[in-house]
């Protein structure tokens, strides 16, 4: 199973989202081909409800520790209840850009 599709499964097993988008965003960074190292995910799910965005990453951080122990070098976290989403009319802030670590020699 690719590393996208775990962090699927993860996220959707803890969080039961109504919304969820893993995006490889590995190509936009200077590692090899077919790395899997970074990612953006959108999550949209009543369980951040009462929660600020900290606790909100540390929770998936939690259940991601497997992958952010190994290959997955950054995640860009787009957190949202239902109401939040709704009130963003589906735009998603872009990931910032990688500020060089890990980078190819």
């Amino acid at each position: 199973m690719m590393i996208r599709e775990q962090i699927e499964e993860k996220l959707r097993m803890a969080f039961e989202p109504a919304h969820l988008e893993v995006h490889d965003e590995s190509y936009r960074h200077n590692v090899p081909a077919g790395s899997e190292s970074h990612f953006k995910v959108v999550i949209v799910s009543d369980s951040f409800c009462g929660q600020r965005f900290l606790a909100r990453h540390r929770a998936i951080y939690g259940a991601l520790a497997e992958e952010l122990a190994g290959s997955v070098h950054a995640l860009a976290l787009h957190t949202y209840t239902l109401k939040e989403w709704e009130g963003l009319q589906d735009t998603v802030l872009a990931s910032p850009n990688c500020r060089g670590a890990g980078m190819l020699a």
